[in-house]
């Protein structure tokens, strides 16, 4: 009795140094993760997931089978967070933090939103708790991309694509936010402070095609209130072009190139010359 006492408590002993010995261990992740964070609009979108490879293996229709649910990566499942309100096809999502899921098909595929974000692959996922839901339709591509990829495509103030490409599949759907409206109405709140933004006012409706008059009020009056500076002077050129006035943006742009070459920025010599040649 007493040996095998001595026996379990050797054992005992050697399991619990093999488990110390383990817990020390580091080995690199298998799929490695991911964090990508994109400025959209006046907020941000981060998302969060991990990358498997295809290791030589047939991925959709047989790893990941046609008509389950996927955690759209691997271990925990794909967190989305919007910290601005979103329209996602056509759908307003509120701020906030979403499980990204998916259900891949060989001509269709879902792609949900679900309100829990953190949780271990899709074992634990209710479709009671989707926020949203949707089709989209894959596209094959002719190169193989190894590593499961989702990046952010398409990029503008109001509007980008979220892509997810993995071996021979791309699927893409559109995210939107209103940033226009809360632009303009900060803009119009701005404007009757102390400190007029007339130079950021300008240049945004120079962009967004807004009253264009109105441009060059505002960038008249950065120019007049500031000293002589060339990115005034082009931004300035650049607004009269548009207005349709080539005589004076040819003579904003002379100033602006005078002031760059003063000040030995290649860069602002090129861009004003660039509209002296447009003008022409």
């Amino acid at each position: 009795m007493k040996k095998l006492y001595t026996l379990v408590f050797t054992l005992l002993v050697a399991g619990s140094a093999f488990t110390t010995q383990a817990q020390g261990l580091k080995l690199p992740q298998a799929s490695s993760a991911q964090t990508i964070t994109q400025e959209f609009g006046l907020g941000k979108i981060t998302l969060s997931y991990s990358r498997p490879n295809v290791k030589g293996r047939k991925v959709f229709g047989t790893m990941e089978p046609y008509g389950a649910v996927w955690r759209t990566g691997a271990n925990s499942a794909t967190a989305i967070t919007f910290t601005d309100e979103v329209t996602i096809e056509g759908n307003k999502i509120p701020a906030g933090e979403y499980g990204l899921f998916t259900i891949p098909g060989a001509n269709e595929w879902t792609i949900i939103l679900n309100k829990t974000a953190k949780q271990w692959g899709a074992y634990d996922y209710k479709q009671v708790d989707d926020v949203l839901r949707f089709k989209v339709k894959p596209a094959k591509t002719a190169a193989l991309t190894e590593t499961f990829a989702m990046q952010f495509a398409n990029v503008t103030a109001s509007s980008l694509d979220l892509v997810l490409a993995w071996e021979n599949t791309s699927v893409s759907f559109n995210i939107k936010t209103d940033v226009d409206s809360r632009v303009m109405a900060g803009i119009d709140e701005a404007m009757k402070g102390e400190k007029k933004p007339y130079f950021a006012a300008a240049q945004y409706y120079y962009d967004n095609n807004k009253d264009i008059n109105k441009a060059l009020e505002w960038i008249t009056e950065a120019d007049k209130n500031s000293k002589p500076a060339f990115y005034l002077k082009y931004w300035k050129a650049r607004i009269q072009l548009k207005k349709g006035d080539k005589a004076a943006a040819i003579a904003s742009a002379k100033e602006g190139l005078a002031l760059a070459k003063e000040a030995k920025n290649d860069e602002y010599v090129r861009l004003n010359e660039g509209v002296i040649a447009q003008a022409k």
